[in-house]
């Protein structure tokens, strides 16, 4: 008591004392206005004690990206877990101690609003509404062919033949001997390797349009792309040889783009020629000859000797008279593209046949996805010309990018335009490409799909916790056991690289190569293609892929051979096709492995038992007489009892009478003694065989 006397005396005396004096002794004294007759003091120091907080420190949020769902009214289950990315029972578990039933719930139950927000809530997630407006589509600014033009602008104009026909057969030596040129001397191997477009006048003033498509069976699409873009088909049979395949599928070509057919029965100066046969052949593929009753023209002909070729170009100016071949010389251009290649002093050129107006400097073209505003023109000697007309061939340059042969050329009025004609196709491109794609994917998911449901097919009649149990009970082993992601391929591939002169020529090598089929021995990948010469990046990208590389009347400069040489990347460069395709089926076989075969060297009969002593060691011996052949020590033995193999080996003696031999041939005795634990018995067989390794061939046959 007499503590707490003292205690509140103390305080009472504290409380009187003047604040500027006690301000010396607190530091900083707070002091707040009493509410009442005794004001109470506090202390700041002592609430920082209390609050236990730092100095400068703050409170840091820790920002979470959420996964956005979209979601829609009346949504199913399986539909919102489709939107989460997860499976049914994960919407099941969000579900839980709430008052839905889950147990009768179903893939296809519809939820309800406030559910199916719940359930995205309580995944960690946030959701939003999807959208109902559709996205607008892009406006078509393509360009395309005018309408037929007014009859009383037409024009003559002079026909484009197109010469056809089996390879080494004489087609571009009929040319030659029409153009007073030598063409067969600049083709490599003699053959036609590409479509070339040649204006060609005769004595009489007309004037003709040929192109000379290649004959070989590589070329099919070449030909193909002439028969669409001529009025009249030369088709040449050497007289010699007769109806072939290429023959047969030029007529063909003819048919598809309704062309009539002149023929020409070339070499006809030969001893061994014979035309009446070769118009009996054609008479089983429906072209019937003006003798038998038909009408298609046969001209007997000798293109290197120059005979009756007058009577050629004579019967393809009276056909042209009669189908009455007209254009309109007027307006915009239109035309094809015939051949398109890499240039070194002109840059992208191609190759044009114009169908339609004038072509000249200056014009804005389009042909496929690329565009051109001409720079300049040439005619098939090499010669500058100002313009071309209808039915004129001539080379055009200014290109952007090479367009693919046969493309067909438009003109645009400017450049502006040009570029929104070549988007739109890049981007209707683009849009085809995705909607394969979504195809190809809405496939995957539907065989998911099956397999999921078809997994669950049994787990129905459980609810949902069994059906989780019973799931993991059955995947637990799967996740154990699964492969390494980094694994080799096992099977066998050849990485290729193709670069061609022309588009043509590329095309045609590409077109042989989707007709492999040995997919189960060696697989074929196509890295890259192109024209143009073979670059470092091209050698580069072998390297990267250990692939080859395969160039068609293309060079390669001097550091690019070096630096595949260094690189160990073979640079394959050809000027015949038929020899790129020998050397190609070559490097398949190569890289397949060898086949293991037996040649069975001798035969030998085991006549009796007996051992030798060799030093304190006793070693079984066999004594034979050789049946078959010979028995060779240097190669590998089996021992054969009935039809089981018992012991296979090599020897350690072969000795006849007491000497070591190396063979014993036919009828001669000998014993012997195995290397290993033989059990040798009388009437055994014992032969002697040498393995060899042969080297697989490819069984892709290119069909030439």
């Amino acid at each position: 008591m007499n503590v707490m006397s003292s205690v509140m005396r103390g305080a009472r005396r504290l409380v009187l004392v003047d604040p500027a004096q006690l301000s010396h002794f607190l530091s900083p004294p707070v002091l707040r206005p009493a509410r009442s007759s005794a004001p109470s003091l506090t202390c700041e120091q002592n609430r920082k004690f209390a609050s236990k907080q730092v100095k400068g420190q703050r409170k840091q949020k820790v920002k979470v990206d959420k996964q956005e769902v979209e979601i829609r009214q009346r949504m199913t289950a399986a539909s919102l877990a489709e939107a989460m990315n997860k499976d049914f029972d994960h919407v099941l578990e969000a579900l839980l101690n709430t008052s839905v039933d889950v147990d009768s719930l179903e893939p296809d139950s519809v939820l309800e609003e406030r559910w199916i927000k719940e359930v995205v809530t309580r995944s960690g997630m946030k959701f939003r509404w999807a959208k109902l407006s559709e996205s607008r589509e892009r406006p078509n600014r393509d360009v395309q062919r005018r309408p037929p033009a007014d009859p009383s602008l037409l024009k003559p104009r002079p026909p484009v033949v197109t010469i056809m026909g089996h390879v080494d057969h004489g087609k571009t030596t009929l040319l030659d001997s029409l153009r007073k040129s030598q063409i067969v001397s600049t083709e490599a191997g003699g053959i036609t390797q590409h479509i070339g477009a040649f204006l060609v006048q005769l004595a009489t003033g007309e004037k003709i349009t040929f192109l000379d498509t290649p004959g070989h069976a590589a070329f099919s699409s070449m030909r193909a792309r002439g028969a669409n873009a001529t009025d009249i088909v030369v088709l040449v049979v050497a007289a010699d040889d007769g109806v072939m395949n290429q023959t047969v599928e030029s007529i063909q070509h003819a048919r598809r783009a309704k062309v009539p057919i002149i023929v020409a029965v070339n070499k006809c100066d030969k001893p061994q020629a014979d035309p009446q046969r070769v118009k009996q052949e054609l008479l089983a593929h429906d072209v019937v000859c003006e003798e038998f009753g038909g009408d298609v023209q046969a001209i007997h002909v000798s293109a290197l000797k120059g005979d009756n070729l007058l009577a050629l170009a004579e019967a393809t100016v009276a056909l042209a008279e009669v189908l009455e071949l007209k254009a309109e010389p007027s307006g915009a251009v239109e035309g094809l593209v015939i051949e398109s290649r890499t240039d070194k002093g002109r840059g992208l050129v191609t190759s044009a046949l114009i169908q339609r107006g004038t072509l000249r400097r200056g014009c804005v073209l389009v042909a496929g996805r690329s565009w051109a505003k001409v720079r300049f023109l040439f005619d098939e000697n090499g010669r500058a010309v100002t313009e071309a007309g209808p039915s004129s061939a001539v080379e055009v340059v200014g290109w952007k990018e090479l367009p693919s042969a046969g493309d067909v050329i438009v003109e645009v009025e400017s450049e502006q335009r040009a570029r929104e004609a070549v988007e739109w196709r890049s981007h209707a491109e683009e849009q085809e490409k995705l909607q394969e794609e979504q195809s190809v994917i809405e496939l995957k998911q539907k065989l998911h799909l099956e397999e999921y449901r078809k997994e669950r097919a049994g787990l129905t009649h459980l609810s949902w916790r069994q059906r989780k149990s019973a799931l993991y009970r059955a995947n637990k082993n799967k996740f154990a056991v699964r492969p390494s992601e980094r694994t080799q391929k096992d099977e066998l591939s050849l990485p290729l690289i193709v670069k061609g002169d022309v588009d043509g020529s590329v095309e045609a090598i590409l077109h042989i190569l989707d007709g492999y089929d040995a997919e189960q021995q060696c697989q074929l990948e196509l890295l890259h293609f192109g024209i143009g010469d073979v670059s470092e990046n091209d050698v580069n990208m072998a390297d990267a892929f250990t692939g080859s590389i395969y160039g068609f009347n293309v060079a390669a400069s001097r550091s690019v051979q070096q630096l595949a040489a260094r690189r160990g990347i073979p640079l394959r460069l050809h000027t015949v096709i038929y020899k790129l395709i020998d050397e190609l089926k070559d490097e398949l076989s190569s890289k397949l492995p060898p086949l293991l075969s037996e040649n069975v060297v001798g035969e030998a009969t085991v006549l009796a038992m007996f051992d030798v002593s060799v030093g304190k060691k006793k070693v079984p011996v066999a004594g034979c007489r050789v049946q078959k052949g010979q028995l060779d020590r240097r190669l590998k033995f089996r021992l054969i009892r009935g039809r089981d193999v018992v012991w296979e080996g090599s020897l350690v003696a072969l000795k006849h009478h007491k000497d070591e031999v190396q063979t014993v041939k036919s009828g001669m005795e000998c014993g012997l003694s195995a290397d290993g634990d033989a059990d040798f018995r009388s009437g055994d067989v014992i032969v002697c065989f040498e393995a060899l390794d042969t080297q697989q061939v490819t069984s892709w046959d290119p069909g030439f």
